[in-house]
């Protein structure tokens, strides 16, 4: 790489010379942090020049980034901050094009169709996948499916994939790779099952030439990026000299597993540090149930003690300690091997991660969309474990938590806001635990059958009340006394 000034690191190649390969779905601080630097890293080697990168927002609050990375030619910088207070700037040059759907739909669709884009990743958020948490059915009912099945344009992801495999599949053009980089158990079985899904309600016979020729990679990303804030940029222009209407600040650590699945070719991404395997579940589990878990039991117990950010979080000898038992004795219990990792250290690497002061990643962030995470990261570890009899007590008490923050005041009294697409169904099921206990956990969309499951209702019941009556400090404390940690 370059220089620009003294310090920031700039593309040492040709930008002219890079050439579409991808279409990335779902532009945000994430993709730009992780699979983009990727592919900048092989750039700046001379490699992977006609994998270049087409950005792709579907939604109309995606222009904010339309018009960010269009007045900057795509142009966009990474700041990296170490736990050491080291601080790195990097201009990426990886994304060749953007384009906003809601403003031409028809060039979108054209991008997908183009021979040049043989994979297009995803980054649409544990929800966008429209899927049944528990039966993983496509959810046909959804209004703008519906309104696309009518004969409506495409709006929504499927309706995009679709339309533009559609094309292909006319013109004779080979299928692109779908590769799904959300934070979801078989991520690409996911997306298969929605696209597959979504094309049976428009034409049977393409959803089965779906399923037969487009292949569907699962995959496991990991780099913590919070929200981009003023303060980031203000920070970049005064320390770097830099004028960048939408960086990305994230921390050093970044891992990508990847299921080695492109018939149609894909950059060499092993060159890059990408580990490609024939099986990524054993990462995807590890990462899902001990880091993206984790978040969630830090989440509400520092809602509810009015901590702001997640380093002063995980800082907390007592939230860390919670942590660490809830990894240690119901996590860890259920993963498989995982190639090259020694899980104890993964596990300090963890928690020295989500304490790094530089970050200042905001607890209100960790605890957006609950009603998608928690089902995902946390409650295949209770099934898994009350499959074999073992303890749950500390998963238990990560979902009373989520209850008592759904009720809405902070331990001062303070109102929480809640940012979830089912805001109001939970705050009405955290009201009517008041009365009844396990209303909570009776929502059954979430929660399956728990609340029938004795093993698991009555301590949920119990850290719930004692959540309501000692406070979230006096409930740790007595869980980890119990459980010896």
């Amino acid at each position: 790489m370059g220089l620009l000034g003294e310090n920031v690191m700039v593309p040492a190649y040709d930008r002219a010379a890079v050439t579409p390969g991808i279409a990335h779905i779902g532009v945000g601080g994430f993709h730009r942090a992780h699979q983009a630097v990727y592919l900048d890293d092989l750039m700046n080697v001379g490699e992977a020049m006609d994998w270049g990168i087409v950005g792709i927002g579907l939604l109309p609050q995606d222009a904010p980034m339309a018009e960010a990375l269009g007045k900057q030619d795509c142009l966009y910088t990474v700041v990296t901050k170490g736990q050491d207070g080291s601080v790195q700037a990097r201009v990426v040059g990886s994304m060749v094009a953007y384009h906003h759907a809601p403003a031409d739909r028809q060039k979108v669709v054209a991008v997908l169709a183009d021979p040049a884009i043989r994979i297009v990743t995803l980054t649409i958020t544990e929800g966008g996948y429209n899927i049944d948490q528990l039966t993983g059915g496509f959810l046909g009912d959804n209004l703008d499916v519906q309104a696309e099945v009518a004969g409506a344009p495409s709006r929504t992801v499927f309706g995009f994939l679709y339309d533009a495999l559609t094309v292909r599949k006319l013109l004779g053009v080979p299928p692109f790779v779908v590769a799904s980089c959300d934070n979801i158990p078989g991520n690409g079985a996911v997306a298969r099952a929605a696209l597959i899904g979504y094309a049976t309600l428009r034409d049977p016979a393409m959803a089965e030439w779906i399923g037969a020729s487009v292949r569907f990679p699962s995959s496991m990303v990991d780099r913590i990026t919070p929200k981009t804030t003023a303060a980031d940029r203000e920070h970049l222009a005064r320390v770097f000299g830099v004028e960048d209407a939408w960086p990305v600040v994230c921390e050093r650590f970044k891992q990508w597993a990847l299921e080695d699945n492109f018939p149609y070719g894909r950059p060499p991404l092993e060159a890059a540090g990408v580990q490609l395997a024939a099986d990524v579940e054993p990462f995807e589990r590890m990462k899902l149930r001990l880091l993206n878990a984790s978040h969630q039991g830090l989440a509400y117990f520092a809602s509810l003690l009015g901590i702001g950010y997640v380093d002063e979080a995980a800082s907390d000898p007592l939230l860390a300690r919670f942590v660490r038992a809830y990894m240690d004795i119901e996590a860890t219990p259920t993963l498989r091997p995982v190639p090259g990792v020694d899980l104890s250290a993964y596990k300090d690497e963890l928690l020295s991660r989500f304490a790094n002061r530089q970050i200042r990643d905001t607890v209100a962030r960790l605890a957006e969309q609950t009603s998608d995470r928690i089902p995902q990261f946390l409650l295949p570890v209770v099934r898994d474990r009350l499959a074999v009899g073992g303890p749950v007590g500390l998963s238990a008490a990560i979902v009373a938590s989520w209850a008592r923050y759904a009720e809405g005041l902070d331990e001062s009294g303070k109102a929480i806001e809640i940012v979830d697409q089912a805001e109001a169904d939970v705050r009405k099921a955290a009201a009517a635990s008041l009365a009844d206990p396990l209303a909570f956990l009776r929502q059954a969309d979430y929660f399956g059958d728990l609340a029938e499951t004795p093993q698991f209702a009555e301590l949920y019941r119990q850290a719930l009340a004692s959540l309501r009556t000692r406070r979230v400090r006096a409930t740790l404390a007595d869980l980890l006394e119990e459980v010896g940690a």
